[in-house]
This record gives C-alpha cells, sequence and structure tokens, in this order.
C-alpha cells in the first residue's frame, strides 16, 4: 500500500520553489510585461531562464503529485471505514473557498480553485486502470496545444499593441489594500481563463500520470520509478531541450518579430516540451533525495504545501505592494530571480517551523 515518503515531499517541495519563480514576476510587474519582450538584453535573459526552464514545469510537477496524493486519501479513507466521496468533495470545496480568497486578497494567478474545479471533475477518472489513465493523458496534450493555439489567435484578435492601455489595467495595483484588492478582483476573470486556456489539460492530465504512478506503487520501491525515467532519459531531453528552448525563445522576445511560425510553433508544442522537462526534473529530484537526510523541516514545509504556497504571495504582496516596502514594477526579471528564490526560502522555512511546532500547516487543518 502507498504510504507518504520522503521522495514525494520533495518533489512537492521542489515544485513549490518552482512555482514562486514564475508567479513573483506576475505579482511584481504590470500586465505589460508579459506581452512586450524588456528592453534590457540582461532581462530578456532573465525571461528566457525562467521560461525555459520553470514555467509550467513544476506547476505540472505539482500536479503530478496532487494526483498521487488522491490514491493515498482512497486508501486512507478505506482504512478508517470513510466515505471517500464526502472526504473528497468535502477537501475540493474547502480547496476552491481557500482558492476565492486567495486570489481576491493575495494573488489573482490562483491555481488552488483551478485545481478544484479540476479535481472534481478527476473524481469520475479515479478508479480507471493504470493503462487507461495513462491513455487519457495521450488526450490531454493534443488538447492543450488547441487551447493554446485558441489563445495565440485570441491575443492576435485582441491586437495588444499599447502598452498605455495595459498598464491602465493595473490601476491600483500598487496603491493600498482596498484598491489593490479591486484590481484584482477586476483582473481575475481574465487571469482565471489564462490558466483554464494554458495550464488546464495539462494539469489534469498531469493529476492522472500521478494517480497512474500511485496506483503502480512507483513510491512504495522508489527505485523502480528511476529505473524507468533513467532508461527513458535521453528520449526525454532529446524532445524537452529544444521545445523547452524554442518556447523560451518566444516567451522572451530573443526570436525576431518576422519568424511568426518558428513563435507560433514554439508556444503552441510547449505541452509536448513541458511534461518532458518535467520528467527530467522528477528522475533528477528522486535520484538527488534517494538515501539522503533530508532536513525534517524541510519535509514538513513540503508535506505542509499548502500553507507554504500561500505564504509566498502573502510575503511578496508585502515585498511589493504600496502597502508594504513598495517595490512593485522597479525590478526586471533579472533582479526578480534571485528575489523569488529568497521569498521561496523563507516560506518555506516559516512552514515548516510552523509545523515543527503545531502540528500542521496554518491552513491544513482547514481541508480536515
Amino acid at each position: 500500500m502507498p504510504q507518504r515518503s520522503n521522495e514525494i515531499d520533495v518533489l512537492r517541495l521542489a515544485a513549490l520553489v518552482g512555482i514562486c519563480v514564475v508567479n513573483i514576476p506576475v505579482m511584481a510587474q504590470s500586465t505589460a510585461a508579459f506581452f512586450f519582450p524588456p528592453d534590457a538584453l540582461i532581462d530578456r535573459l532573465g525571461v528566457f531562464f525562467v521560461a525555459g526552464f520553470f514555467q509550467l514545469k513544476f506547476f505540472l510537477l505539482f500536479s503530478f503529485v496532487f494526483g498521487w496524493g488522491v490514491h493515498i486519501q482512497a486508501r486512507s479513507a478505506l482504512r478508517r471505514g470513510q466515505s471517500f466521496k464526502q472526504r473528497y468533495f468535502r477537501r475540493m470545496v474547502g480547496l476552491a473557498l481557500l482558492g476565492a480568497m486567495h486570489a481576491v486578497f493575495v494573488f489573482n494567478g490562483d491555481i488552488l480553485l483551478p485545481y478544484a474545479l479540476l479535481g472534481c471533475v478527476f473524481w469520475f477518472v479515479r478508479d480507471y486502470s493504470v493503462m487507461r489513465l495513462l491513455s487519457l493523458v495521450k488526450w490531454m496534450v493534443p488538447l492543450s496545444m488547441c487551447c493554446l493555439f485558441l489563445f495565440a489567435v485570441l491575443l492576435e484578435m485582441a491586437e495588444l499593441d499599447d502598452k498605455s492601455l495595459m498598464n491602465s489595467w493595473d490601476s491600483g495595483r500598487g496603491e493600498n489594500f482596498l484598491d489593490a484588492t479591486s484590481a484584482r478582483i477586476l483582473n481575475w476573470p481574465a487571469a482565471f481563463t489564462f490558466i483554464i486556456l494554458v495550464q488546464g489539460p495539462l494539469v489534469f492530465g498531469s493529476f492522472a500520470v500521478g494517480l497512474a504512478a500511485a496506483k503502480a506503487d512507483f513510491f512504495t520501491q522508489t527505485r523502480s520509478l528511476v529505473d524507468l525515467l533513467h532508461e527513458k532519459l535521453a528520449l526525454l531531453l532529446v524532445v524537452a531541450v529544444p521545445l523547452n528552448l524554442l518556447y523560451a525563445g518566444t516567451i522572451s522576445g530573443l526570436i525576431p518579430e518576422q519568424w511568426e511560425i518558428l513563435e507560433l510553433i514554439g508556444f503552441v508544442f510547449i505541452p509536448i516540451g513541458a511534461p518532458a522537462l518535467t520528467a527530467v526534473y522528477i528522475y533528477l529530484f528522486l535520484r538527488f533525495s534517494k538515501g539522503r537526510n533530508i532536513p525534517l523541516l524541510f519535509i514538513q514545509a513540503g508535506q505542509n504545501s499548502l500553507s507554504t504556497y500561500v505564504l509566498q504571495g502573502v510575503i511578496a504582496g508585502f515585498f511589493f505592494s504600496a502597502y508594504g516596502l513598495g517595490y512593485y514594477n522597479t525590478m526586471g526579471q533579472s533582479r526578480l530571480l534571485p528575489v523569488s528564490v529568497v521569498i521561496a526560502g523563507i516560506s518555506i522555512l516559516i512552514a515548516g517551523l510552523y509545523a515543527r511546532l503545531f502540528g500542521r500547516g496554518p491552513l491544513e487543518p482547514l481541508l480536515r
């Protein structure tokens, strides 16, 4: 029977750091920064690095762990003689409510509410066999490519070529808390639509892969998963490296504008490249964690990922907002990268210390 392992907590912890690196620029910069490449070459290289090695990959890693957890929760409910359906949907409702509050008061790029909604749909495939789950994943990749193509078409139709107009969308983001909250509410529908289109199918597919891994008992014998990924490592790298670099070149503006077809390919084909690189990361993190004595503080921060994730946004909000330290829209990507790592580290330390003192993070009991 699959049990909680340090390896899965290391994966979850690594995902939290990667998610923080991706999310901080969204909180720290204006909307125009995501539609127009930065002027400074060093900032373009920063965007290239984050897009190529972090964007989408760590959300998929976190989603993989989410799917694995569904099976663990089901076994736990069965062992205790509880109704898994009631327990599961109670958690999804709690996650949705926390996600809505997180989006309104902290960060409208929240992933908790989309996770809850996708999790409700995921209930209907929970009993699929391993092979059927993997077959489902094969459909998520072309679906994601279609969604990204649609998103690219919508962006082209919108003709977003006015920086001043887009900056007006951010009115209030850097002001007092009430104004910033109002701005988050106004921008939330667009952010939510973006998350569903760009990440939804791949996240759902990662849920399925994680559930399949748990059903195959990969984490009771972690070495078998490492061996499987090791056998496919060369193929994964051949697929992952060029597609992710092409995507990064597209996002960072390093690909010349006249090469529109190449940009479109880089954007639309990332649903193939991102999962491939995520699989490489899983292999590397499992190899790193195997047999190592990971500090308990880090393990507990990974086990209490909800609190750690929300805390990242709270700390970032204080750092960048006018009602905090006021660094909103003052840094390019090259400076935001180390700042993101520091914020991730602080949130991990605080969540881990809290869990050591009180047994769990402050938000985890709300889902139980």
